[in-house]
C-alpha cells in the first residue's frame, strides 16, 4: 500500500526512528524528517548521527536538524506537507509551523492524556507508581499536549519496568497505534475529544539536581525514581566524596532502626540502607569512572562499609 499525503515526521531517539521506519514500510510518503542537532558522545567527543537521521538517510529522506525550530521552518514551506507528525522531537514547534500542513500537526505523548503533559511522561508515570500508562494520538497546538485526542492505547508498567523497559513496550505501542489510526484520520473518521482540564497534570523536564536521590521521600518513591532514571542519566547518592550510581534497588522492609542513608548490612538480600520508613536494598551500583556492578562486586571492592552513610 501507498499513500499520497506528504508527511514530515518530526522525531529524534530510537523510539522515533522505530516509528519512522515502521511508517516508511507501510506505504506512507514521508518527504522530509526533523530531528535535533547530532551530538559528540563518548569520551572522544565523537559526532554521532542521531537515529532518526540514520533511518531517514537509509531511505533517501532529506533531514532538517535546526538548531532553533521556533525560527527556522522556513524548509517546511517548501515541502508543503499535508501532514505534521510529531514522536518524541524535543523542542517546541512553532504555532506558525503546525499551520503549514492542510491536514493539520499530530502527535503521538507518552501518556494517557489528560494525565501527564509535557517533557518527561514515561518517567512520571514509574515516579508516581502508575500501573498502566500509555500513547495518546493528539491534535499539536501552541499549548502544550492541551490538544484534541485522536486515539489511545494502553501499556502496563510491572514493579520491574524501568524506564529502559517501558521505553520498549511504549514504542511498540506507539507504533501499532500509529498504523491502526492514520489511515482513519486520513479518511476523517477519528472523532477529536477535548481534554477535560480537571484531569490535567504536568510532568516537567526531570532537572539534574533532581538526579541525586532524595531520601527522606518514602521509600517506594525512592525506588521509583531509581527505576524511572535507569538507564538514563541513572540516579545517585554520595559516599562520602563519591558519587555512587544506583541503577536497581528494591524495598527490604519497613524497618527503622539507623540514621537515614545509613549502611546496615549486605547480605544475600543486597547492599541494604536505611530509608525514611523503611529499608531499601541497593542492587546494582557504579562509582565514577568504573563500570555498573552487582553490589556483591561493589562490596568486596569496598571495605568497612557498615555504619557510613549514603546521602
Amino acid at each position: 500500500m501507498t499513500r499520497n499525503e506528504k508527511i514530515l515526521f518530526m522525531g529524534t531517539p530510537t523510539m522515533s526512528a522505530i516509528v519512522l521506519e515502521a511508517l516508511i514500510l507501510n506505504g506512507y510518503n514521508i518527504v522530509g524528517v526533523v530531528a535535533q542537532q547530532d551530538k559528540p558522545v563518548g569520551r572522544k567527543k565523537i559526532l554521532e548521527k542521531v537515529p532518526t537521521k540514520i533511518i531517514a538517510e537509509k531511505y533517501n529522506i532529506p533531514v532538517f536538524q535546526p538548531e532553533k525550530i521556533r525560527i527556522d521552518y522556513e524548509f517546511a514551506k517548501i515541502l508543503n506537507p499535508d501532514l505534521i507528525l510529531t514522536l518524541a522531537y524535543g523542542q517546541i514547534v512553532p504555532q506558525g509551523l503546525l499551520d503549514i500542513p492542510r491536514l493539520g500537526s499530530l502527535n503521538l505523548h507518552g501518556s494517557l492524556l489528560p494525565k501527564f503533559r509535557g517533557a518527561a511522561p514515561m518517567q512520571y508515570a514509574i515516579i508516581e507508581g502508575e500501573k498502566e500508562t500509555g500513547m495518546t494520538l493528539m491534535q499539536m497546538i501552541e499549548k502544550m499536549d492541551a490538544g484534541l485526542m485522536y486515539a489511545k492505547k494502553k501499556v502496563l508498567i510491572s514493579d520491574e519496568d524501568t524506564l529502559a523497559t517501558l521505553t520498549i513496550k511504549m514504542t511498540e505501542c506507539a507504533k501499532e497505534l500509529i498504523l491502526e489510526t492514520l489511515p482513519l484520520y486520513f479518511q476523517n473518521k477519528l472523532k477529536g475529544e477535548v481534554q477535560d482540564e480537571k484531569l490535567v497534570t504536568f510532568c516537567p523536564t526531570i532537572k539534574k539536581e533532581q538526579e541525586h536521590l532524595n531520601l527522606n521521600l518514602d521509600v517506594h518513591t525512592v525506588v521509583n525514581w531509581i527505576r524511572a532514571l535507569n538507564d538514563n542519566p541513572g540516579a545517585y547518592l554520595f559516599l562520602g566524596e563519591s558519587k555512587i550510581k544506583i541503577w536497581k534497588a528494591k524495598i527490604l522492609n519497613n524497618k527503622v532502626t539507623a540514621s537515614l542513608g545509613e549502611i546496615v548490612g549486605y547480605d544475600k538480600n543486597g547492599f541494604v540502607i536505611q530509608g525514611k520508613n523503611g529499608q531499601i536494598s541497593l542492587l546494582e551500583l557504579q562509582k565514577e569512572g568504573r563500570n555498573r556492578m552487582d553490589f556483591r562486586s561493589f562490596v568486596n571492592g569496598n571495605q568497612n562499609l557498615l555504619g557510613k552513610i549514603l546521602q
